[in-house]
């Protein structure tokens, strides 16, 4: 059984920061692809970002700058550090995985809520 681990998460003021950390657990070996996807109520989920086992990034345009994703030194995990955040910001924040690199998320962590507010 594979779970994604997401502890962090918080409230915090405009213009400040958060990190999230993501871990994974149980019989996985290596992941492809790691992501964070955000869902805002009302709003669909949306890919925020996301990196390759290599270190190859991409972000969403509404990040860009903002956020930066890495990976850890033990293996399959990933954190997101987010700097200058404002409240558009605040959102339900999910871990996500893509073993193979195929386009299909295979886990996912029960997620995060980050809330942006003075």
């Amino acid at each position: 059984q594979v779970q994604l681990v997401e502890p962090g998460g918080g409230l915090v003021q405009p213009g400040g920061s958060l990190r999230l950390s993501c871990a994974a657990s149980g019989s996985i070996f290596s992941v492809y692809l790691m992501g964070w996807y955000r869902q805002a109520p009302g709003k669909q989920r949306e890919l925020v970002a996301g990196i390759t086992s290599g270190g190859r990034t991409s972000y969403a345009d509404s990040v860009k700058g903002r956020f930066t994703i890495s990976r850890g030194n033990a293996k399959n995990t990933v954190y997101l550090q987010m700097n200058s955040l404002k409240p558009e910001d605040t959102a339900v924040y999910y871990c996500a995985a893509d073993r193979f690199g195929d386009g299909h998320w295979d886990y996912w962590g029960q997620g995060t809520q980050v809330t942006v507010s003075s």
